[in-house]
């Protein structure tokens, strides 16, 4: 793990963020401050051609990197995102087709080849730590580098609830520029000026009469409008849309419905062996040796030692898999198959020594403060208010397993994967079996759910090598649930206090907040991107530092504390958490100002009028509750997006059930609202999930739980009712597929105070 970053004492902070911000771009994240000269300031490369033309059929003509037209009209649209339920395969062919003016059942989706047009750069830009009240030049600045970084960088990335923002300007370039390409063919074959005509429903039209589909236009298309660029031709405005902004039917629904949609677990290659993997049974445990005994059980081929991402025989991955005929047998042959594993002082780690060490920090350490206004040291004190708020580590617990199909024959190697890191997957393939990257092909399968773990890419460093024991063979590596469970790269564990002090009006005069966890940066960029891991860890404080309330005195700081549980990315990441602790606590500061905590928040709000209109509009709808039950409220900023949720609850013994919530999204512009009343639902479903019983312990450096018996998840008859309300908006479309899941936990919180009288401060939310 990196060392423990200098904190900012308070000294420093007091001079102000914007040198410590600048010291973390410029040192931090690019890769220790390495930057080229000049390179800065080259404009940053095009997004619609790609390196090397797209594959096509005969009868289909690519007109730029994203669109390619067959004879028949029917239009392939590239999709650079992995789909995992949250609607990309259906929102972003809608961008093209509304630029190109086509209907939507005319689109068939192509998977993204690995290029750089199709890096994600939003997820880089977003990572900054500014506030998002801060709009000068030095934020704009950073986020353009950013962008620049990430699109050389080149990495294909589904994460940060950042799809649809990332495609919303090149998608729709690309839909434009090949109306414009396909119009000027029409032109030139009619001899009229471009301007004379017009496009509908896959058809170039003209006053006369006449038309022609764009399968008859798209060789010409290419040839006359070669020259076009994104900077020739103008995107359409909101109110001439016909598409963005509908709820239509998703493309991928039939396929789901009937079976014959293909996830990573689906892969059947002719031919195909199996294999399963024993990896660490404690944290930090080093592989010694194994006894091949169990090689010769039937239908075992061979025993093959698996490499870890960071180290050969520890971290992530490491361990010893069973190649078989089938997975059954390799499953058999692993129950027997005896490992030696040397630990490195982990047998004492818990989840009680890892709060204990966050304590420590805490008492300890004046942290990285990432945002500070006015001072702590504030007259009229009349109230003082404190309280301590935790979060355990988190399992992601996908349904479809941990899985990965790769095959290695002739120096090539070929992946059947379900990841939301395609690029990152054929690095890691071509480092494990040593080639080119240019000698790895992937095939994006769908994903049984993502919620960060198919960032990481150990299954497919597993799956590699033992593919490249198998002959040629391809090998298909499947997890078990209790390997997933035992052996994932878990939601941070944290630790937060806080201090609000009040006027004898009940008004906060200052507000101090400090957290400890562990930093998934430190461990995700080295693990899977060979990049450091350093520098303040912008997830560790979101939800925290960038709250929309308007308090004139604010100090919010982080410590990290380095941890030796494997961390990754969780959906909403440390949002997951911060909003809990900071919800949770301004409801308590609310009920000590003896102030409704509804009305509290309008007071705070009178700043941010989008975010006080969607608290509005969520209590309005909720209305009051039924007899016995009670009302938790909670507000929550993130990935862009306001979420307001009311849930409505009751309490029976020491059961907390949720019977209904309603919850108000301002997610900008809106492409299918069919879409975001999903994800929403999905996202209140997930985080009441953990809020009520997710929860990975640690003893003796072993993780506890296994299954869904010891680490559940919601049932359905546990599920409320979810009630989805969308702001109308024309600013440019924010996340989705993560804003829903923070807000529910404290709202819930909330409302078992408001029953019980018990204050519950930490997660999974339990009565005594």
């Amino acid at each position: 793990m990196p060392a423990q970053p200098k904190q900012a004492r308070p000294e420093e902070a007091a001079k102000g963020r914007g040198l410590t911000r600048r010291r973390f771009l410029l040192g931090g994240v690019l890769a220790g401050g390495a930057l080229l000269v000049g390179w800065g300031v080259q404009p940053p490369r095009q997004r619609l051609h790609t390196a090397h033309p797209l594959a096509v059929a005969d009868d289909v003509v690519a007109l730029n990197g994203w669109i390619a037209i067959a004879s028949d009209g029917t239009v392939s649209v590239v999709v650079p995102r992995s789909e995992m339920g949250q609607g990309v395969h259906t929102a972003l062919p809608m961008l093209v087709a509304e630029e190109l003016d086509l209907p939507l059942d005319r689109v068939r989706i192509v998977q993204a080849p690995i290029d750089k047009i199709f890096a994600n750069l939003t997820v880089l830009r977003e990572n900054l730590p500014f506030h998002p009240d801060d709009a000068g030049s030095t934020r704009q600045g950073a986020q353009w580098l950013m962008a620049k970084l990430g699109r050389e960088l080149g990495i294909m990335f589904t994460g940060g609830s950042t799809s649809v923002k990332d495609a919303w300007i090149p998608m729709r370039e690309a839909g434009a520029v090949a109306r414009a390409m396909l119009l000027k063919a029409a032109a030139e074959q009619w001899r009229v000026p471009v301007a004379r005509l017009r496009t509908e429903d896959g058809f170039v039209l003209d006053a006369a009469g006449r038309r022609l589909g764009y399968g008859a236009l798209a060789a010409e298309a290419a040839r006359v409008g070669a020259g076009i660029e994104a900077g020739d031709v103008r995107l359409k405005e909101p109110r001439d849309f016909r598409l963005i902004g509908k709820s239509l039917a998703r493309l991928d629904s039939r396929a789901k419905v009937d079976g014959s949609a293909r996830f990573g677990i689906d892969a059947r290659v002719p031919g195909m062996l199996y294999a399963a993997v024993k990896t660490a049974p404690m944290v930090g445990v080093v592989l010694t040796d194994y006894e091949r005994t169990a090689a010769s059980m039937p239908g075992v081929l061979k025993l093959v030692q698996t490499p870890g991402l960071g180290d050969e025989n520890s971290g992530i991955g490491a361990g010893v898999a069973v190649l078989a005929t089938s997975w059954w047998q390799a499953r058999q042959a692993l129950e027997a198959l005896r490992v030696t594993w040397v630990g490195v002082d982990t047998e004492r780690l818990s989840s009680e020594t890892v709060f204990e060490g966050f304590a420590r920090a805490l008492d300890g350490e004046s942290g990285f403060v990432y945002h500070e206004s006015g001072t702590q040291d504030v007259a009229g004190v009349a109230l003082t208010v404190s309280a301590e708020y935790r979060a355990p580590f988190l399992a992601h617990a996908a349904m479809e397993p941990i899985n990965c199909t790769a095959q290695v024959v002739d120096g090539k190697v070929r992946l059947w994967a379900s990841t939301q890191v395609p690029s990152v997957a054929v690095d890691v393939a071509a480092r494990t079996a040593g080639v080119d990257r240019d000698d790895v092909a992937i095939e994006v399968m769908l994903l049984g759910g993502g919620f960060g773990r198919r960032l990481e890419v150990d299954m497919v460093a597993q799956a590699v090598a033992v593919a490249m024991a198998a002959d040629g063979k391809p090998v298909q590596l499947i997890w078990t649930r209790e390997q997933d469970i035992q052996n994932d790269v878990y939601r941070p564990a944290a630790l937060a206090r806080f201090r609000a002090h009040l006027d004898a009006q009940g008004n906060i005069l200052a507000w101090d907040n400090k957290s400890a966890s562990g930093a998934i940066g430190h461990q995700y960029f080295p693990r899977n991107l060979g990049l450091p891991g350093v520098g303040p860890d912008k997830t560790t404080a979101e939800g925290e530092y960038d709250m929309q309330y308007a308090i004139a005195n604010q100090r919010i700081a982080h410590v990290i504390v380095d941890s030796k549980v494997p961390l990754g990315y969780w959906r909403s990441v440390g949002h997951s958490h911060n909003a809990f602790f900071k919800e949770g606590f301004l409801d308590e500061v609310a009920h000590a100002a003896k102030r409704d905590g509804v009305e509290f928040r309008r007071a705070l709000l009178k700043e941010h009028p989008r975010a006080l209109a969607v608290l509005n509009a969520a209590v309005a709808r909720a209305g009051q509750p039924q007899a016995g039950r009670a009302h938790g409220v909670a507000l929550h900023r993130s990935f862009g997006s306001t979420v307001a949720q009311v849930a409505e609850v009751s309490v029976k013994g020491t059961t907390i059930r949720v019977h209904r919530v309603v919850c108000a999204i301002d997610c900008g512009l809106v492409v299918n609202p069919n879409i975001v009343a999903q994800q929403v639902e999905s996202g209140v479903l997930f985080g009441l999930s953990a809020a009520l019983h997710g929860e990975i312990t640690i003893k003796e450096g072993r993780v506890e739980q296994s299954n869904f018996g010891d680490y559940p998840v919601l049932r359905m008859n546990e599920a409320p009712h979810v009630e989805t309300i969308i702001m109308p908006s024309a600013e440019h479309p924010e996340g989705v597929g993560e804003p829903a899941v923070p807000p529910i936990a404290p709202a819930v919180a909330s409302a078992v105070f408001k029953l019980t009288g018990q204050r519950l401060r930490s997660l999974p939310l339990r009565l005594a």
